[in-house]
Formats: structure tokens, C-alpha cells, sequence
């Protein structure tokens, strides 16, 4: 089915719709064969009179079909499978799927509320580290953009530097002062604060030395 040299990985499907669709759109583009599902083809009826060049185009849009619908055939179980009735062409499966796991509108409304709600609650925790919150905030936000909500990097960024612990107050007010907040991505804002974590921690640790040598010498006296 492809020249490929190496095992393509098929993106399985899970019943997180949004999610694998978007990594099998993303692999059928990078084999070229999204324009099948996109637009799909349609069969001529038997007897239909066909140049060679026309043929040639005709077995060629087959051929890319058959691998698409390999790809998604190996990517669902045979219970899912059974449910799709009509498998004449890789569109039809793919509309399919769609329209079975993708959800409503109304659903997909109702689960953004639930998200953005969920948002607005996220805080940094008195133990955690920035690692750690960053990755809970991310997960919210891709939740939501997988759901249609535009969650652009100003606005995670900002929530992250009203919501993080005390200790980082002073931290916060540096950046807000020398840089510019709309412009910085969620990666710069990671790595700086993990800096200043890192500070943080190395910190403690010299205190917690420089205390232990004065308790054994209150000891020894």
C-alpha cells in the first residue's frame, strides 16, 4: 500500500473523536492522501466509456482510495467496523465516523462551557511545581481547542501569571515590567519560571545546609 521504509503508525480510535481525527487528518495529509476524504471520487457506472488517460486517472483515485480506507480500517475495531453499514470509499467512512462519535454542536457547546469554566478555576497548587501546572493548564486548553474555543498563548499566559503561588510574586511583577505579556508564548513564560524554580530550590537547599551546620554547633557548645 506505501513505499514507506519504515512502519507507519496508525493513530487507533479510542471514542475520542476530536483527538484521532485530528491525528489521522495530520497523517493522511503527510501521505498526500487527504484530498480522498476531503473531496472522495465517484465510481462511473459499469459501461461507462473511458479514454486511457481517463482510466489511468480512474485506477490511479482507486488505488489512493484503497490505501485511505486501509488506514482507517486499521485504525477502528471490528465493533466499529460493523456500524459503518456503506464502505464503498473512504469519504463515505470517514463522514461516518463523524457523524456517530464527532458529537453535535449542542454537545460540543455544552462542553465548552464545562471547559472554560474549568479554566477560570485552575491554580496553581502550594506544592507543585511549574512543570506540573503547566501541563494541567495545557491539558484544559487543548480540551478546548479541540472543542472550537480559540485559546491563543496571550491569554493562557496571562492566566498562568495571575494564578500561580505567592512565592512567584515578586517574579511576576519582574515579567509583567520587562517584557512584553501579549507577545510572550507559553514556552518562554515555562522556561523562565522554571529558571526561577530552580533558583527557588537551590536556595532552600544552601538555607537548609547553613542551618543544619548552626544546629550542630548549638549542639556541640
Amino acid at each position: 500500500m506505501s513505499d514507506d521504509k519504515t512502519l507507519t503508525k496508525i493513530p487507533h480510535f479510542n471514542g475520542h473523536y476530536d483527538h484521532w481525527s485530528e491525528l489521522m487528518e495530520n497523517l493522511l495529509k503527510a501521505k498526500g492522501l487527504w484530498d480522498m476524504v476531503e473531496r472522495g471520487f465517484v465510481e462511473l457506472l459499469d459501461g461507462a466509456l473511458l479514454n486511457d488517460n481517463q482510466q489511468a486517472l480512474l485506477n490511479e483515485a482507486r488505488t489512493r482510495d484503497h490505501q485511505v480506507k486501509h488506514y482507517l480500517f486499521q485504525a477502528i475495531d471490528r465493533t466499529i467496523f460493523e456500524q459503518i453499514l456503506d464502505r464503498r470509499t473512504a469519504k463515505i467512512i470517514w463522514d461516518s465516523m463523524k457523524r456517530k462519535f464527532g458529537g453535535n454542536d449542542r454537545v460540543k457547546k455544552a462542553l465548552r462551557n464545562s471547559l472554560r469554566r474549568e479554566f477560570e478555576l485552575l491554580e496553581m497548587k502550594k506544592e507543585e511545581n511549574i512543570g506540573d501546572y503547566f501541563g494541567r493548564v495545557n491539558m484544559v486548553c487543548n480540551k478546548l481547542r479541540s472543542n472550537g474555543e480559540d485559546m491563543n498563548d496571550s491569554k493562557i499566559v496571562q492566566k498562568i501569571l495571575r494564578t500561580l503561588t505567592d512565592k512567584y510574586t515578586y517574579v511576576v511583577v519582574s515579567i509583567e515590567e520587562s517584557q512584553d505579556i501579549k507577545a510572550m508564548t507559553v514556552d518562554e513564560l515555562q522556561s523562565s519560571l522554571s529558571t526561577h524554580e530552580q533558583k527557588f530550590t537551590r536556595k532552600s537547599r544552601e538555607e537548609g545546609g547553613v542551618e543544619q551546620v548552626l544546629k550542630g554547633k548549638r549542639l556541640s557548645s
